[in-house]
């Protein structure tokens, strides 16, 4: 989706870089290729890192349905769990798995990609695990938990010769690319003024499953990095993937202390851009709202509520509804990124842009603590 405006001239500079990193895609193209010589006709295997219920009720189904995935192994710290995903997913209890263990992935050839999908501030430690292993890996939203982390995911993952991609769904939604195309060729204009908010009425969180995002040190902070996410993705689609390059923020009232004791109940932020675009932000666990809405000065585009959630996004513009096929989202988006692995081609949603949205979370937080407008670091 960074493809240049067409009325834009290529430097000499980014051509070269272009080609590089073109280079360095194609040798990140999988062993599977040329193991067995049937290329795209075989099935990847893939192993799910972390059992809980996004594995559970929308990317296990999603692989079942795909004729380009099959599900090989598991990463648990519950055995008992993992023999009966075994069972159910018919593959040997040899390739189950625990988070220590994960080294022992290097002998299993029918595994080629790990699927992190952990607490937030475990993605680091089992992404950089698997590509000591030598698997591809693809990490659930957010990428990690501090930039500093981001960087050591990239840079094992390019020692180790393989690829990181991040679950960035909404990239491989047929009306979010379409979205991303009026941002990109600028159907009405640049995209100037962006509002959005995404959240939910988190109830009491069951401490099987949702516990983990009021705790700190899983969850990295609260409703922005589990659901601010997405409304940063969206300004920054918005915005033909540019960086901000300096946000403000504040924190919400918080009227449940006891649950809300270690990260915040709600957030807003504004992000800034160097062009004067801005864009509008919140994300909260105290109420059901998801929406985005960007304008122009020849147009508007809105994402109707459910704008993030797994349904169909409701895509409208000042030109009228727009209508795109409906897709289960972690199907499309594990067949796209199958396609990217067998291809060698970029990923849509690479390490670096998962790096990137925790750029901008980090300098949300600085600023919603210090009350200051805060740069956003490179």
């Amino acid at each position: 989706m960074k493809a240049p405006h067409a009325s834009f001239p290529v430097s000499r500079r980014k051509f070269i870089g272009q080609i590089s990193a073109a280079a360095a895609a194609m040798t990140l193209a999988p062993r599977i290729l040329r193991a067995d010589g049937s290329g795209a006709n075989k099935k990847l295997g893939i192993a799910l890192c972390g059992l809980g219920s996004y594995a559970t009720n929308q990317l296990a189904p999603a692989i079942r349905r795909s004729a380009n995935w099959k599900l090989t192994g598991v990463v648990t710290g519950d055995q008992d769990k993992g023999h009966k995903w075994a069972r159910r997913h018919d593959f040997p209890d040899r390739n189950i798995f625990a988070y220590d263990t994960m080294a022992g992935l290097a002998d299993r050839p029918e595994i080629d990609v790990v699927y992190v999908v952990t607490p937030n501030g475990l993605h680091a430690e089992h992404v950089i695990a698997a590509a000591k292993a030598g698997k591809h890996v693809i990490t659930e939203k957010p990428m990690a938990t501090s930039t500093a982390d981001c960087d050591a995911m990239i840079a094992v993952c390019k020692g180790a010769g393989v690829r990181l991609m991040v679950g960035y769904r909404l990239h491989y939604e047929p009306h979010m690319i379409e979205f991303c195309r009026m941002a990109r060729e600028r159907t009405f204009g640049p995209f100037m003024k962006m509002e959005g908010t995404n959240g939910f009425d988190m109830g009491d969180p069951d401490p099987a499953d949702y516990g983990w995002r009021v705790n700190k040190r899983l969850a990295g902070g609260g409703p922005l990095m589990d659901m601010g996410v997405y409304v940063i993705q969206a300004v920054c689609m918005a915005t033909a993937e540019v960086a901000p390059v300096a946000v403000t923020a504040s924190f919400g009232k918080v009227t449940r202390p006891a649950l809300f004791s270690q990260v915040e109940q709600s957030i807003n932020w504004t992000m800034e851009f160097a062009d004067g675009a801005v864009g509008t932000c919140r994300a909260m666990y105290d109420s059901q709202e998801s929406q985005f809405r960007a304008d122009a000065d020849k147009g508007w585009a809105k994402i109707e509520y459910p704008a993030f959630y797994y349904d169909t996004p409701m895509l409208v513009t000042s030109q009228g509804p727009v209508n795109r096929p409906t897709v289960n989202h972690q199907l499309a988006q594990l067949d796209a990124m199958a396609a990217e692995i067998r291809t060698g081609r970029p990923s849509l949603a690479p390490g670096e842009m998962g790096r990137r949205d925790i750029t901008i979370t980090d300098a949300i937080y600085a600023a919603a603590a210090s009350g200051q407008r805060t740069a956003v670091m490179s």
